[in-house]
């Protein structure tokens, strides 16, 4: 595991950053280090903007109402974005919110809402999910914040997709074959894995996914799981045998 600071408080900045050059935090920001963490002129934090790397920055205060972080070193040097694409059929509210941290924990480089048949969300808060991919990547160390796209039907997606990237979705109907066996004889390419709603793909759907030869489905094993669990499962079998954890 590389060496992370895991101590000190860390945040995601409109960049660039430089040393010295001072960064007005913003009004949820300047709450937070002020009025929750009291934070004194002086104490230092960790900043990163998803291009520059991960910096030690030192707190200002040159008011009561604002608060500049001042970066001093670059502690990391930026790594190259995940290039894995997540799909997903939407939740509601706090369980999404759940799926879209976990994902980015689990290495998600893109967050893609595809509507479905019996998908149960009929709209999708883009900038709430963006705010809870900072907040993971805040959390774990992660120095790019996933891209957050506008939801799509599936219809459209399938239509425009690009065939050099190989299209995982989690299939309830699968046959039992081991998923790290199925996943290791893939042959190298971009990945995406497709997680469904909690009612399933519709007949239609499934028909749709397995007639594309960039599709390959997957079985989770015997039991029936939730969709925020099975985007955790699934995420975790992808990486193990075909992505990042190799």
């Amino acid at each position: 595991m590389p060496d992370y600071e895991f101590r000190m408080n860390r945040l995601f900045v409109e960049g660039p950053i430089e040393a010295e050059r001072p960064i007005e935090a913003d009004p949820v920001q300047t709450n937070y280090l002020g009025n929750v963490l009291r934070l004194d002129a002086g104490a230092m934090v960790l900043v990163f903007d998803g291009r520059s790397g991960e910096w030690r920055a030192r707190v200002e205060r040159p008011s009561k109402r604002r608060i500049e972080l001042v970066p001093q070193e670059r502690l990391r040097e930026q790594t190259q974005a995940s290039d894995l694409h997540y799909l997903f059929a939407p939740l509601k509210h706090a369980r999404l919110d759940y799926m879209v941290q976990k994902a980015v924990e689990m290495g998600a480089g893109v967050l893609r809402p595809v509507m479905t048949q019996h998908t149960q969300a009929s709209r999708v808060n883009v900038e709430r999910m963006r705010a809870n991919a900072i907040e993971a990547a805040e959390q774990c160390g992660i120095l790019s914040v996933p891209e957050a796209r506008e939801p799509e039907p599936l219809a459209k997606v399938l239509a425009n997709w690009d065939p050099a990237r190989r299209l995982v979705f989690c299939d309830e109907r699968a046959a039992g074959e081991n998923p790290v066996d199925a996943l290791r004889a893939l042959p190298p390419a971009p990945l995406a894995l497709l997680i469904g709603p909690e009612g399933g793909f519709s007949a239609d759907e499934r028909d749709a996914l397995l007639g594309r030869p960039f599709v390959t489905p997957l079985s989770l094993g015997p039991r029936i799981l939730r969709a925020d669990t099975a985007a955790v499962a699934a995420l975790a079998v992808l990486q193990a045998a075909a992505g990042d954890w190799r």
